[in-house]
């Protein structure tokens, strides 16, 4: 099994180690400290070893902060996880905030004492978080001191070691870029933006410039380390050479020195006295490489990581292999849901689903030698009101039974070696209400909207999230996260920077890869989203039009269940975009199906009148 079920909840999580920080702290004259949900190269999921918010909370989610003063403590989850903090943290001990409404910086500048001694690990906040924090803390009196060591670190005695998973070589025919192509191209940008070097924080970005993998973090195919990048060619990776294998080292060997990760500080250090210009991401650098070079005579060029819109932008072999990917997806999910289909309601617990739906990703893997790497993400299977969760992660404390009149919601993806896939579909559990299938009719009307859309060279997320709302809106409702996030090419499976969200900045651009999800939430009852991955496609003219317009293909393959679904409020386009999405997926999925699960998808794939 690729997920764990394993409960988030601990006796010793919340007091006892809140009061084992506190007395850390009194010992080293500080007044509280700063624990993000993150680690040196800010990526969303991280190793054991640097869940210290959660060894600390207990919150299990993919993002948030705690701030723990001497006699108050405080946790900032965003919409996502507004009903999950309530069940894994000790709200006696800590108060929730919101991390959009009320970050961390404003809730400084509005809540903390003058004279307050905050301590932070520069290696856990970015750049641009650190500048907001002092400006903050400057504003109230109070002082942001960075530390030698982190404080969790310091009281944490069982703490994990640094993962070590083996690296392997990304083949050329799927990455379809040659490394040392892709590092001309980096090479080439760094010399454009006036730095000498650029240094790569996120895993993502080396993975992608090196063509290597790993497995370093949970669902993700990651390698832990950094390079420094030199405009003269001259590259160095900072990597445990334990992660290497003989061929693996010879490979990289060619690309670049290859050195450990503890001497990253004294080769920034190096340069920064040489007076390099270095190249720094401001959203994902740590402070802690900003401090180096500055301390050190260098000159810090804040520019967006080279290789992120490069590794977005998929090329011809990464959308033939993401395609590919979602055929074989698309089978293991009609497997899936045909399977349900018989089941009895009152029969089925949430982690059964996961359970089974894993089986049929593997096994359909297997008969195409194609085999399933991993999940993406830690499969989201709400039934009833655990549906409402957004981001909720089942667990043998929490699994549900699939109850009747009650509607169900699976939020999966797969990692393959061609392709990352991340699909929702929302089902009855028996005969749904009117008001669910009204309201699944309104996702699905904001979902086509967006699969409909046509828009100019320019054009960015945020310009085209209101199209998934606008059914939603005119009845009242809405849902609290974006509409769509980046998706990796055998990589993270939520990659910025594109997104469809109002803080989606970043244009839409040929061969980006993104998730259309929108949804609908009542809390304590169900939850409604209803997701498919899309690829903007390149601009071309319109009929009866003088401006090329760029689209989406869509790349997932399942049906959408009909018996939630409320034709009458559909318009014809939103119909025949159905009906003709339907019919594409019998044609590229049916081939691979026989039998009953065959006869299960010509039913759910029927044309609808």
């Amino acid at each position: 099994m690729f997920q764990s079920f394993d409960s988030a909840g601990d006796p010793s999580v919340g007091k006892p180690r809140v009061a084992l920080l506190r007395q850390w702290l009194k010992e080293n004259a500080l007044d509280g400290f700063i624990v993000p949900r993150a680690d040196e190269h800010q990526g969303e999921y991280v190793a054991p070893r640097s869940n210290r918010l959660r060894w600390l909370t207990g919150f299990s989610g993919s993002a948030g902060v705690a701030i723990v003063l001497v006699r108050s403590a405080y946790i900032f989850v965003d919409g996502r996880y507004t009903l999950q903090v309530r069940d894994e943290v000790d709200l006696d001990i800590f108060t929730v905030e919101s991390l959009i409404d009320n970050p961390p910086s404003l809730w400084i500048r509005e809540s903390l004492p003058k004279g307050t001694r905050l301590g932070f690990d520069p290696w856990l906040h970015t750049m641009g978080e650190v500048k907001a924090l002092t400006a903050a803390a400057e504003k109230v009196g109070a002082v942001l001191v960075p530390l030698a060591r982190n404080a969790i670190d310091a009281i944490w005695e069982d703490q994990p070691d640094a993962p070590l998973a083996p690296v392997e070589i990304h083949p050329e025919a799927f990455a379809g870029e040659l490394a040392k192509d892709k590092l001309k191209r980096l090479t080439a940008a760094i010399e454009n933006d006036g730095a000498t070097h650029a240094i790569l924080t996120d895993p993502s970005s080396l993975a992608w410039a090196f063509n290597i993998r790993g497995g370093d973090v949970p669902h993700t195919p990651l390698a832990l380390g950094f390079a420094i990048l030199a405009a003269d060619g001259s590259h160095a990776v900072f990597m445990d050479k334990r992660k290497l294998g003989r061929t693996e080292e010879a490979y990289l060997t060619q690309l670049a020195d290859i050195k450990a990760p503890s001497k990253l500080d004294d080769a920034v250090t190096a340069l920064a006295k040489s007076g390099a210009k270095i190249a720094l991401d401001p959203v994902l650098a740590a402070d802690r490489l900003r401090a180096l070079i500055e301390d050190n005579g260098g000159t810090v060029v804040q520019v967006p990581d080279p290789a992120r819109l490069p590794r977005a932008t998929k090329n011809a072999a990464e959308i033939s292999g993401s395609r590919a990917a979602h055929r074989r997806d698309g089978a293991a999910v009609a497997k899936l849901l045909c399977w349900l289909d018989r089941q009895e309601p009152g029969k089925l617990d949430e982690i059964a689903v996961v359970t089974k739906l894993e089986e049929c990703r593997r096994t359909t893997g297997e008969e195409t030698q194609m085999p399933l790497r991993d999940v993406s993400f830690d499969t989201i299977s709400g039934a009833g009101p655990n549906g409402a969760i957004m981001h909720y992660r089942v667990s043998k404390a929490t699994s549900r039974v699939l109850a009747e009149g009650e509607l169900f919601l699976l939020d999966s993806g797969a990692q393959y070696q061609d392709g990352t896939t991340d699909i929702t579909r929302t089902m009855p559990v028996g005969k749904p209400t009117e008001e669910m299938r009204e309201r699944f009719t309104l996702v699905l009307k904001g979902m086509i909207a967006i699969s409909l859309a046509r828009f100019p060279k320019g054009t960015r997320g945020a310009d085209i999230d209101a199209l998934a709302r606008i059914a939603l809106w005119k009845c009242g409702l809405d849902y609290a996260h974006g509409t769509g996030h980046g998706v990796g090419s055998y990589l993270a499976v939520h990659e910025g920077p594109q997104r469809i969200a109002k803080t989606g900045m970043e244009k839409l651009l040929a061969g980006m890869i993104l998730s259309n999800e929108p949804g609908y939430y009542k809390e304590g009852h169900y939850g409604i989203r209803l997701e498919n991955l899309i690829l903007v496609t390149p601009a071309g003219e319109l009929s009866g039009g003088d401006i090329a317009m760029h689209g989406f293909e869509t790349l997932t393959l399942a049906p959408f269940d009909q018996r939630l679904l409320r034709a009458d409020l559909l318009t014809r386009e939103e119909l025949d975009w159905l009906n003709v999405y339907h019919a594409r997926v019998l044609a590229e999925i049916g081939p691979m199906l026989d039998g009953e699960t065959l006869a299960w998808l010509e039913n759910a794939t029927a044309q609808i009148a």
